[in-house]
Parts: structure tokens; C-alpha cells; sequence
């Protein structure tokens, strides 16, 4: 039972708040000594010199700079002014905007603080002007940023592929379809709520001639056409197998900066501090990494492994009893931690038994990936929350937030269950 007791003191000690990597690397070390003896880490430099030359691994910091480097071109400013005027007419067509802007932002940057930050800045003050119920509004731009969790180019689908051995381009392609069919249920969700309260989402009264509103498509178009053709150069080159992940990772930070200088913002300073912000983000997540397994070897060692293993191979249902706890216990944690941790800690216990019960491994993976997501905008520790609070006016209280996230959620548990029971609508099968 000592892994057990040191899987409970992990998450103990998550939960106030001291450094990841220090949490698992500490409890590692203590345990580990405690049940098999210093010897027990002799192959840890082993561990960590395979995980610094795995090439997969490269495309987390590329992928990084260049969601940065965009978050700093007014990208998501244009993309929200131009759909807000095609949309703005329409019921609830503010929100359709935000959440379709969310999608683009997510294929091409994949930064959630980023997606969340801008349009709390842009797209809420615009709502709250026209009178958008504070909980609509503030609920669809924290689920419209979280989009680049589950929409490739997406970290954890990096992550999940390297944790659970699968090709991370088979993940960016099976992603696509639960993406998609995610921003079409936040839209769907938009249009019945506005239509239902015709005072939550008002139209913008528009009175334009035909030539006013030619120009407003072309605007509109011109605004997406450059984060689109970096979305079909970085995504188009995996999928047609012209590059891996990691090759295509590198294309897309060369066509952030292309931008960058499109959009007039480039400059040596703001390089710099991209480059500077990917290494503070890229050495979190390592440190994280190594800290993880070191964790994952004590735990193992300790037999922690098998006494899980045991458990969930002898749940009722079979494949489905076993993918309901699973995505359960995934959901409960990202109530409380965050999902590098979920990744590197939960998963791998959780793989070996999915291999057993023959779960298809891409299956598994989008089902964590997706569940994961939600774990951005679960009170009370959800980074969306936070993001938007920040930067929201003052007139906009965490309660308004809590609540309007709510439907958003049970709109993500709808689609997690309808991977889980209906894989072959997604291609997962």
C-alpha cells in the first residue's frame, strides 16, 4: 500500500499550492529511499537523458513561441472586429463571433491564457455594451479559449502522444472531428439561449447598403485569410505527410514571425520576450516532466501500479465500465489540478490497463484530451476563471463567471460522452 499512500500525499500536497515538479520529485525521493533504497534511482539519468533527446518533445517549445508570437500581432483584435461586424446583426451573433474566433485562435496559436486574455479585453466590453446577460458573455469567451485544448495544434495531444506512445499527427487528425462538433454545440447552445431570452443577447441594430456590406466581407476575409493559411501550412503539412510535428512545429514558428511582420509587429524586444516567455513555459513543463518520472518509477517500484491495475481490471462493464471511472476520475482531478500533471501522473497508470482491455490508444487519448479541457473551466481552480477575471470590468463578479461556464461544461460532458459511446461518428473506431 505505500504507492497508494504516496499517490494521496502527491495530491495532499498539490492542493497547497507548492511547486509541481518539487511535489512528485520530493515525495519520489522520500518514498523511494524509504522502500527500496537509494539504488532505486541509479537509472534516473538514464530516464532523463531519454526524455532530453526525444524529438516529439521538441515541438512543445516551438509550438509555444509561436502561439506567443501571435498573441502579440493584434491577431485575435482583427478577427474579433471583422466577424463582429458579419455576425453582430444576428441574435446572440456577438457570442457566435467570439466562439468562432476562439476555433480560428485555437488552430493557430493553441494558447489558452492568450485566446482568453484577448477577447475578455475586446469581445466582453462590446457584449456588455449591447447588454449581454454577464454570464453568457463571460461563459462563452472562457469556453471559446479554451478551444486549444482539444483543437491541434494542441500541447497536450503533444503530451498525451509522448506519454502514451502514439504518433502525435494521428492525434492532430483524430482531434479535428470532436473540435469541430465542440464550437458547433457552443454555437447551437448560443442560438437556442438567445432565442429563448431575447433580452440576453440582443442584435446590433445594422443599417448598411449592399456596398458597406460587400466591404465588410472583405475585411472579414482578409483578417482570416493569414491565420488560416498558417493553420493549412502547419496542420496541411502534417496531415498530407509532408512533415512531422516536430518539422511542422518549426514551420509554424517561422510563419508567426511572417506574420508579425505582416501585421507591422515585429520588432527585436518583442523576439526577445517571446523567446524569453517560451523558455519560462517550456522549463515549467520539463521540470514537471522530470519531477513526474521520477514519481512514476517510485510509484511503480513500490507496487502502486498493480494494486490500480487490479482495481479498474475488475470494474463491472468490461471496456465501458473502465472508460466511465476513468474519464470520472480525470474530470474530479481537473477539478483541483492541472492538466500537465493529469498527463504525466494519472495517464500512464491509466494507459497500461486501456492496452489490456483493448481501448484503442487514439480512442483513449482524445477522450482524456477532451476531458481534460474541461479542467480549464472547472471552479475553483479553472485558469480560464482567472484569465478572464483579470482582465473583465469591474462591473463583472467571479459569480457571474462560475455560473455562466456552467452550461459550457455540461455542452463538454455531452461531447465526451458522445465520443465514449459513438466513437465511430468521430473516425475513432
Amino acid at each position: 500500500m505505500i504507492g497508494i499512500i504516496m499517490f494521496g500525499v502527491a495530491l495532499v500536497m498539490l492542493l497547497t499550492g507548492f511547486p509541481v515538479a518539487f511535489v512528485f520529485g520530493g515525495i519520489a525521493l522520500i518514498f523511494g529511499v524509504f522502500s527500496e533504497g537509494v539504488e532505486l534511482f541509479a537509472f534516473m539519468p538514464f530516464r532523463i537523458q531519454s526524455i532530453m533527446q526525444n524529438t516529439v518533445l521538441m515541438a512543445v517549445p516551438l509550438f509555444v513561441f509561436m502561439g506567443i508570437i501571435l498573441q502579440k500581432t493584434k491577431l485575435a483584435e482583427q478577427l474579433l472586429e471583422a466577424m463582429g461586424k458579419l455576425f453582430g446583426s444576428v441574435r446572440g451573433g456577438l457570442a457566435i463571433s467570439t466562439v468562432l474566433v476562439g476555433g480560428l485562435l485555437a488552430a493557430s496559436t493553441g494558447v489558452v491564457g492568450a485566446s482568453v486574455v484577448a477577447m475578455g479585453l475586446i469581445s466582453l466590453p462590446v457584449m456588455l455594451k449591447y447588454n449581454y446577460d454577464k454570464r453568457l458573455a463571460t461563459g462563452t469567451i472562457c469556453a471559446a479559449g479554451t478551444l486549444g485544448q482539444i483543437i491541434p495544434p494542441s500541447v497536450i495531444l503533444i503530451i498525451l502522444g509522448d506519454v502514451m506512445g502514439i504518433p502525435v499527427g494521428d492525434l492532430f487528425k483524430a482531434a479535428v472531428g470532436p473540435g469541430i462538433v465542440l464550437v458547433g454545440a457552443y454555437i447551437v447552445y448560443i442560438l437556442i439561449y438567445a432565442s429563448i431570452n431575447k433580452d440576453a443577447a440582443p442584435a446590433i441594430p445594422v443599417e448598411v447598403d449592399a456596398g458597406t456590406r460587400a466591404q465588410q466581407y472583405k475585411e472579414a476575409l482578409m483578417a482570416i485569410f493569414p491565420p488560416l493559411a498558417l493553420i493549412l501550412v502547419v496542420l496541411g503539412s502534417i496531415f498530407a505527410g509532408i512533415a512531422t510535428p516536430t518539422e511542422s512545429s518549426a514551420l509554424g514558428g517561422i510563419g508567426a514571425i511572417v506574420l508579425a511582420l505582416l501585421y507591422r509587429q515585429f520588432s527585436w524586444n518583442m523576439l526577445f520576450d517571446s523567446s524569453l516567455e517560451t523558455i519560462k513555459i517550456t522549463a515549467m513543463v520539463f521540470a514537471i516532466l522530470l519531477g513526474a518520472t521520477a514519481f512514476s518509477m517510485a510509484f511503480t517500484y513500490t507496487g502502486g501500479d498493480v494494486i490500480v491495475e487490479e482495481a479498474l481490471l475488475g470494474l463491472p462493464g468490461d471496456k465501458i465500465g473502465f472508460l466511465i471511472i476513468s474519464m470520472l476520475v480525470i474530470m474530479v482531478l481537473g477539478f483541483f489540478i492541472d492538466f500537465v500533471e493529469i498527463s504525466f501522473i494519472i495517464v500512464p497508470i491509466l494507459a497500461p490497463v486501456a492496452i489490456q482491455l483493448d481501448v484503442a490508444p487514439v480512442w483513449f487519448a482524445i477522450l482524456i484530451a477532451m476531458n481534460l479541457q474541461t479542467s480549464f473551466l472547472t471552479p475553483p481552480f479553472g485558469f480560464s476563471l482567472f484569465y478572464l477575471k483579470g482582465v473583465a470590468p469591474p462591473g463583472v463578479q467571479t459569480t457571474d463567471i462560475y455560473k455562466g461556464v456552467v452550461p459550457f461544461i455540461a455542452i463538454q460532458v455531452v461531447v465526451v460522452f458522445s465520443i465514449l459511446f459513438y466513437p465511430e461518428f468521430y473516425g475513432l473506431q
